[in-house]
């Protein structure tokens, strides 16, 4: 896992610019933390910070691969390619040479033998950039799910590009520039595919290869959801789930570093771990290391609301005592997430103001650290919610019927904290027609299968609007708060074998027992204690400390102190006063307190990225 950086400029000799392309690697040091380099040849510049995994010896970056002598192309690589030990096999038999054991060769001499066809062969999260010296040209490849982020910068003669958009913003000729749509973005918890908050900056969409050359910039999807008949039975369903989560599970503990587990005692993560324990006492006669996060008094002083009905602990304990694997459990201060440093440094990792609660962002961060104290992979159970429809939103007919994001007619608007805006700013923007735009593209967008009644055809649809538009946000918060610390987060419910043959099991097949993923449920019973598998679901826990809110009103009160303040124009003064004056506690509840997180959060991020909002 790693990070990556580079600019393009058919204009310019970029030789002249090596401490320019540096500055912009060096923005990509804490997602790589073992090694860094930069390869300048001509028009091309690219950069690489390297968190070693794999051959920790061999694989490093920029990477080159010669023909008769000459370069004939470079790369710059950042995640990981499962099948690459298949691959390499492969490419021996055609006749190529291996100086590493790395997947990152295994990349570069792929893109020799197939070009950016290269691309359907990878199995894995992953996000590279290959410059072709033979053409000169440049392909962006992103993974299909989207684990791993990737960011470009088209100028009048080539592209800027990075793993984030801090690298990019590196470049002296880029502002941190939004306008109304930028904004609308953000306050929208939808993600439109391939925008970006900044003017001018794009994400290379999960699935695609973007293709730059003297003529311009070129996209291409090489994967997508598609729709199809699903041909097997029950029992043959949860039969190839099981194999297919079992052979997923076997290729993702591969690593040549500590790997682990995080682990919240719900269905997911309880799954992965088990499959994950298994699997390396079989191959090494070893037990997993596990890790889970709780808040100090918690468990003894837990209240359950609408989203949280049970605490982690006690489920997290069932599941380590049932495998037997090795368990840390990170216990956090609540007052430490509102720390103001803290929370800086979350908006530094994301480059944007937060999108979802606050706390859920510092939270992570710290356990991310405390893991990668002691591993430097782990697995996740993120994204079994949108492949198996585990949200409460996914069975509630209003919300499936509604012409709309199914998560925001569940949760309702205030759950984002807009309100806390100018009401005239939030007129101008318009966010119910953006939100209903962007609804309608994805939509039009969604594969249809010919003779699907009309039921079947909506639970598509809601599936693939999870699929595309929700799960980026779990996975950018992810991504962005454990390469922050230097951990690898490997997903392996986003295996896209994995996720292309449930989105085709039929909603009734998925739910034959009446209840949320009923699928996974049934693959894992053999796996799990019963305590874990009758569980209702529960998120990823937020603090109801009241410390926490306690520091988040007073961060808010000082930038309305502030008159001068680069938020000041765009926050409802009024509305947040009153949210200040009431009691403490009043506002605890993750909805309620999302007003007053959302005005916190793009108020440090105007003042620390000097950002020019052309509204």
């Amino acid at each position: 896992m790693c990070g990556i950086a580079g600019w393009v400029s058919y204009d310019v000799n970029l030789k002249a610019h090596r401490d320019v392309i540096s500055t912009m690697t060096k923005t990509m040091a804490r997602r790589g933390p073992d090694a860094g380099g930069v390869w300048i040849d001509g028009h091309v510049g690219l950069g690489h910070r390297r968190l070693a995994v794999i051959d920790i010896a061999g694989g490093v970056q920029p990477m080159q691969a010669e023909e008769l002598g000459r370069t004939a192309a470079s790369l710059i690589y950042t995640g990981e390619v499962y099948n690459f030990v298949e691959l390499r096999d492969e490419l021996k038999q055609l006749g190529h040479h291996f100086k590493t054991r790395s997947d990152t060769e295994v990349v570069l001499r792929g893109y020799l033998q197939w070009g950016d066809q290269l691309a359907e062969r990878l199995n894995g999260m992953f996000a590279f950039a290959i410059w072709d010296a033979r053409t000169e040209e440049l392909f962006l490849v992103r993974d299909r799910m989207g684990v791993k982020p990737l960011f470009y910068y088209s100028t009048p003669d080539g592209v800027l590009f990075g793993s984030e958009p801090k690298a990019i913003l590196a470049h002296p000729s880029v502002q941190p520039r939004v306008n109304a749509d930028g904004l609308r973005e953000l306050l929208v918890l939808a993600k439109n595919p391939e925008r970006t908050i900044y003017a001018g900056m794009c994400e290379v969409r999960p699935g695609q290869i973007v293709r730059v050359n003297r003529n311009g910039l070129t996209k291409r999807r090489y994967w997508s959801l598609t729709a199809r008949e699903h041909e097997h039975d029950l029992p043959r369903t949860i039969r190839t789930v099981a194999e297919l989560l079992d052979d997923i599970v076997r290729l993702q503990i591969v690593a040549d570093v500590p790997l682990c587990s995080l682990l919240s005692g719900g269905l997911d993560s309880s799954t992965v771990t088990a499959l994950a324990h298994r699997a390396i006492a079989a191959q090494q006669g070893l037990r997993l290391r596990s890790f889970s996060v709780d808040f100090a008094d918690h468990g003894a002083a837990f209240v359950a609301g609408d989203l949280h009905k049970s605490p982690d602990a006690p489920f997290v304990r069932d599941l380590v005592s049932h495998i037997g694997c090795h368990h840390t459990e990170v216990v956090l201060d609540s007052r430490d997430l509102a720390d103001r440093d803290l929370c800086r440094a979350v908006i530094e990792a994301s480059d944007f103001p937060l999108s979802l609660s606050g706390d859920m962002f510092s939270s992570l961060y710290r356990l991310f650290q405390a893991v990668r104290a002691q591993s430097t992979v782990a697995l996740s159970g993120e994204s079994a919610d949108e492949v198996f429809g585990g949200y409460s939103w996914f069975h509630d007919p209003e919300a499936v019927a509604a012409a709309t994001f199914p998560w925001l007619f569940a949760t309702g608007s205030t759950f984002y904290g807009v309100e806390v805006l100018d009401p005239d700013l939030l007129e101008r923007l318009n966010l119910p027609a953006f939100q209903a735009e962007s609804y309608a593209q994805a939509i039009a967008e969604t594969p249809v299968l010919k003779g699907e009644d009309g039921f079947e055809r909506r639970m598509r649809e809601i599936s693939y609007l999870h699929l595309t538009r929700f799960v980026q946000f779990l996975l950018d918060r992810k991504d962005r708060m454990s390469m922050a610390v230097g951990l690898e987060v490997r997903v392996p419910f986003c295996d896209h074998r994995l996720v292309d043959y449930v989105f085709n099991v039929p909603w009734r097949l998925k739910t034959f027992d009446g209840r949320e993923k009923s699928i996974l449920r049934a693959t894992a019973r053999e796996l799990l204690p019963d305590s874990i598998l009758e569980r209702q679901k529960s998120p990823y826990p937020s603090t109801q400390d009241p410390a926490y809110e306690r520091a988040v009103r007073a961060d808010v009160a000082e930038v309305l102190e502030d008159r001068s303040h680069p938020a000041a124009p765009l926050l409802n003064r009024r509305m947040i006063e009153g949210m200040l004056l009431r009691p403490l506690g009043t506002t605890s509840s993750l909805a309620e307190r999302a007003g007053l997180e959302r005005a916190r959060s793009i108020g440090a991020w105007l003042k620390d990225y000097d950002v020019v909002l052309d509204l």
